[in-house]
């Protein structure tokens, strides 16, 4: 992610931003889950979390972005097809995982595999759809982006708002989060803190057993 806000168009800045969030996220599901001591009240906040985010992502990707982008680029209407065909199979993914009954002990090991598998499959569709995607997203005008991020903000799902911030937090520079949470209606900014310090907590709690494991 580039260090200077003011050298990259903010649709690179933002979406590079909220995939460093999924990566951390379903790589903490993954790990986890993997321990037969994780707390379920904090797995199943974080498992709710990456379920609602990514299809909320996705779907945004797919209904407008993309589209946005191909009328940008023409050419870009082969990488929409195949990135929309790895979103499908990144749900198919996200079902069985929220399928997982996690106050049940005997699905532990189903979760610990479900998180895995979407683990994998993110990195393996970031690492498509960065290079892939980046180059047309400079090109959109500033309105263009603005007007889709407004969208895909107001419609983001309310599950687990607390760590999108905390994970935004901690993989963004100072710089980067203000221009990413700048968009943020009155009532969310004023709740900042209060989601800040909730998602603290939901993952301290997490990582201090990964801590203890490790």
């Amino acid at each position: 992610m580039p260090e200077n806000v003011r050298t990259e168009s903010l649709a690179v800045l933002e979406m590079a931003l909220i995939h460093d969030v999924h990566r951390v996220a379903t790589s903490l599901l993954a790990a986890s889950a993997a321990r037969p001591d994780a707390p379920r009240a904090e797995l199943a906040e974080l498992r709710d979390f990456v379920v609602a985010a990514l299809r909320h992502h996705h779907q945004s990707e797919d209904d407008a972005l993309w589209p946005l982008c191909e009328a940008v680029d023409p050419e870009f209407a082969g990488t929409h097809r195949e990135l929309s065909a790895e979103h499908h199979t990144l749900d198919t993914a996200l079902d069985q995982l929220d399928a997982v009954v996690i106050e049940a002990e005997t699905e532990r090991p189903a979760l610990a595999t479900a998180a895995q598998s979407v683990r994998v499959l993110v990195d393996h569709h970031l690492a498509h759809e960065e290079p892939a995607t980046y180059p047309v997203l400079r090109r959109l005008s500033g309105a263009q982006w603005a007007q889709f991020s407004r969208a895909a903000m107001e419609s983001a799902p309310a599950a687990g708002a607390h760590l999108q911030i905390g994970l935004i937090d901690e993989v963004g520079t100072p710089e980067q989060i203000a221009a990413v949470l700048a968009g943020l209606p009155a009532p969310a900014a004023q709740a900042l803190p209060t989601l800040r310090d909730r998602a603290r907590t939901t993952l301290a709690v997490l990582r201090a057993g990964q801590a203890v494991a490790s």
